[in-house]
């Protein structure tokens, strides 16, 4: 497909550089892609502002400019955190979305996890139980994180996983991470201890219906603040 419609030289610049040389992650200078494109060093760095923007590229003084692997995060996130600065309700809305996303790929996501996988989640769930049991009660919001993000980390699909990584920018960004009710908690980690027991066991429907009922906890609490 022709990038010709794309407004920017430096990403025609970028997708040719990634086409042509696909292990090579290091891009010239400034002044050397000032030249080479034919455009002004002014015109350049507005340019390579937006692809940082998009987690194209990465600038750094020693480094230079170098290629990112790509990522949909970037993209999704500067929106996301918009929409949810300018209205909480898009956080329900995209929450809402996630969960679509979560079920829709279940069982191509836990159909190729791994022994090493399954052994991580039970960790997950045993520090999860950890902090809710000890005195003080802390909130296991990394283990949270972690477990659903491991759950899909083998699909080999970009889009899927950068949606499912800003939902947790989200969640954290509308204080959801801080959200200290016991009772909600220890709900929704048996929930989580009947995914991964499941998982573990080949039982991937019992999985995918506790991951189901499981969603309606984070709805229960939107519906109240809301």
């Amino acid at each position: 497909m022709s990038s010709r419609n794309n407004s920017s030289e430096f990403i025609e610049y970028l997708l040719s550089h990634t086409k042509e040389n696909p292990e090579d992650m290091s891009l010239p200078s400034l002044n050397e892609l000032s030249n080479s494109l034919g455009i002004s060093v002014a015109r350049l760095r507005e340019q390579l502002e937006a692809a940082k923007t998009l987690g194209l590229v990465d600038v750094r003084p020693r480094t230079g400019i170098r290629l990112l692997p790509y990522s949909f995060y970037n993209s999704v996130w500067r929106s996301l955190s918009y929409a949810i600065e300018l209205d909480y309700q898009y956080f329900g809305t995209f929450a809402s979305l996630r969960e679509h996303i979560e079920l829709a790929y279940w069982n191509e996501a836990v159909q190729q996890l791994t022994e090493e996988d399954h052994q991580a989640l039970k960790i997950l769930i045993n520090q999860a139980w950890e902090k809710l049991r000890g005195i003080p009660v802390r909130v296991p919001h990394e283990e949270h994180r972690e477990l659903h993000l491991l759950i899909y980390r083998r699909l080999d699909n970009p889009f899927v996983l950068g949606i499912l990584e800003s939902y947790w920018s989200a969640y954290e960004a509308v204080g959801m991470s801080l959200y200290t009710d016991i009772k909600y908690l220890e709900d929704v980690w048996a929930y989580h201890e009947k995914m991964v027991n499941s998982i573990c066991l080949g039982d991937f429907k019992a999985g995918y219906d506790a991951l189901a009922q499981h969603a309606d906890l984070l709805h229960q609490i939107l519906r109240k603040e809301g």
